[in-house]
């Protein structure tokens, strides 16, 4: 997180253009410009400047926004991110609730049909991008069909919401259903299945009983992995349909040169990965209680 944050300051120290120019435009003079960045603290020394900034993040203060001057880049991003929020939390909750049985039944049903229709379509799902993904939604369900609207935002319980999570979440679909698949076939090959089997325990109790609890637990390794791709597929499908997340406001802050938000953007999306990650290893830790009793040991 800190060698982030350096280098998201440098970025906002040394990228090109100017900051006071950006906030002043037409009414910029020297003597403004002057008066300004000494206001700010810009003429203090780099490294005074760094750990100021460094302490003012922690505490949720990205200070203020070059192109909307007067107010805080905080309360700027506060209804973006929430948006954004909301957008990925669906789409986890929908790779989640579907990748993992559809991984699990392709698993149990090898040797039929079924497994490599799962895997053929897990596979086309996973090489299509979201950019096209959408499109094709957006055709079928919302133009054709007109079950959906084609864009925009009214909330998780809105019926707008419905295709962007799912354009969001068919890739992580995708891929947790394949981890799932090949974590099922792996267990179901282990000596204790067969050791199960040849007691007479019923192909019913050891599925469900045996196989799905030890299978889980290699794709919840990877949970973290898969969601850092999915974030940045939501940013682009906030663009496609409309949603008023961080994507467009981070457009736009690019090219206005907005570097505290920018800035705070790189943090804040640094540390969700971060947290995230670290909730899946905790996640991992309570459903496998070897690993508790090695601790305890």
């Amino acid at each position: 997180m800190l060698v982030i944050a350096l280098m998201v300051f440098i970025l906002g120290m040394y990228g090109p253009g100017d900051p006071i120019e950006v906030i002043l435009g037409n009414n910029y003079t020297e003597e403004l410009a002057d008066s300004l960045r000494e206001k700010k603290g810009l003429n203090d020394p780099v490294f005074v400047q760094y750990f100021r900034y460094i302490g003012d993040s922690v505490k949720g203060d990205f200070g203020e926004s070059y192109k909307y001057p007067g107010k805080t880049v905080s309360e700027l991003l506060a209804p973006k991110l929430a948006v954004s929020a909301k957008l990925f939390i669906i789409s986890i909750l929908i790779s989640t609730i579907f990748g993992i049985p559809l991984g699990f039944y392709a698993a149990i049903k090898q040797g039929t049909p079924i497994d490599p229709l799962v895997v053929s379509m897990t596979l086309i799902i996973y090489a299509m991008p979201v950019f096209l993904t959408a499109p094709f939604l957006i055709i079928i369900f919302a133009l054709e069909l007109g079950w959906v609207p084609v864009s925009g935002w009214g909330g998780i319980f809105d019926s707008r919401s419905i295709l962007p999570a799912i354009t969001v979440g068919l890739p992580g679909i995708a891929v947790i259903a394949r981890l799932m698949r090949a974590s099922t076939l792996d267990v179901l090959g282990q000596e204790f299945i067969t050791f199960a089997k040849a007691k007479g325990v019923s192909r019913r109790e050891v599925i469900y009983k045996h196989v799905g609890k030890n299978a889980i637990l290699p794709v919840v390794t990877v949970l973290g992995l898969s969601f850092s791709g999915m974030l940045g597929g939501a940013l682009i499908v906030e663009l496609i349909f409309g949603i008023p997340g961080v994507a467009r406001f981070a457009l736009d802050a690019i090219f206005s040169r907005d570097y505290p938000i920018i800035m705070a953007l790189t943090l804040i999306g640094t540390a969700t990965l971060v947290i995230a990650n670290l909730v899946v290893d905790l996640l991992y830790v309570l459903l496998d209680p070897r690993i508790r009793y090695s601790n305890d040991n």
